[in-house]
Parts: structure tokens; C-alpha cells; sequence
């Protein structure tokens, strides 16, 4: 049987959700300040993620990105017309839209990877001792 979290526990997973929410805002601005829609920076993040040999397409990344996929389907339609993503079709099955990133695409996401590494790197201790007060309350 659970317990009502105590109030100690709530102000842990309060500080921890702040802690997410100063990343994401973080990652949002440095999106938009290197010329790219978050949502953008979160395609080419999940295309280059992707596990090897995985075939990317529409219904992968829209799996990956929790979106529907014909909002994935305009978001890279968007990405390719920036010069950030390139579609083509599936020569065994032409419904399927495989997604790549160009050489454009690969610096964006790397100038990207960068500084979010680097925010992450400042932000890693509070995340990890939230989460270790966490899993020891």
C-alpha cells in the first residue's frame, strides 16, 4: 500500500521539475538563437539519435517526439526546405518517407549539442542530488 508523499518528498520532486523546466527553457532559447523552431532542434536531435541501423522515418520520429504524424510530416517538410533534413521515399515501400540529416543539419545540431551539453553540465548538480534525495526518500 502507498503512502501520501510527505511534504519534504514534494518540495524534492518540486525543485527536480524546476530543474527540467530551467533545461527546457534553456534549450528553447539557444534553439531559436542559433535560427531553428525547438521543435526543429528536437527532429534533428531524434534523427541523429537514433539507434544504428534504425531506419528514420516520419512514423519513427513522430513515435520518438510524442507528435501525430502529419505534424511530423510538415515539421520536416519545414526542416528540408531550412536545407536541415533530407526526405526521400523508401524504395521498398514508397508511402515511407525516410529522414536524414544533411551537412547543414549535422552543424546546426552539433553548435546545438554543444551548448546544451554544456547547460547540462552546470545544471548536473542539482539534477543529480534532486534525484538522489529522490531515491532515497
Amino acid at each position: 500500500m502507498t503512502t501520501a508523499l510527505e511534504h519534504d518528498e514534494i518540495q524534492l520532486l518540486a525543485k527536480f521539475r524546476r530543474e527540467i523546466r530551467r533545461f527546457l527553457q534553456f534549450s528553447e532559447q539557444a534553439a531559436t538563437a542559433a535560427g531553428l523552431q525547438p521543435q526543429q532542434h528536437q527532429m534533428l536531435l531524434q534523427i541523429a539519435g537514433a539507434p544504428d541501423g534504425t531506419m528514420v522515418t516520419v512514423g519513427h520520429i513522430a513515435e520518438m517526439m510524442g507528435l501525430r504524424h502529419h505534424s511530423v510530416v510538415e515539421l520536416s517538410k519545414r526542416c528540408e526546405a531550412a536545407g536541415l533534413v533530407r526526405r526521400t521515399h523508401d524504395a521498398a515501400d514508397r508511402r515511407c518517407v525516410l529522414l536524414e540529416l544533411t551537412a547543414q543539419g549535422q552543424r546546426a545540431l552539433r553548435q546545438l549539442s554543444d551548448v546544451h551539453a554544456q547547460q547540462l553540465r552546470e545544471l548536473a548538480p542539482d539534477l543529480i542530488q534532486a534525484l538522489t534525495r529522490i531515491r532515497n526518500a
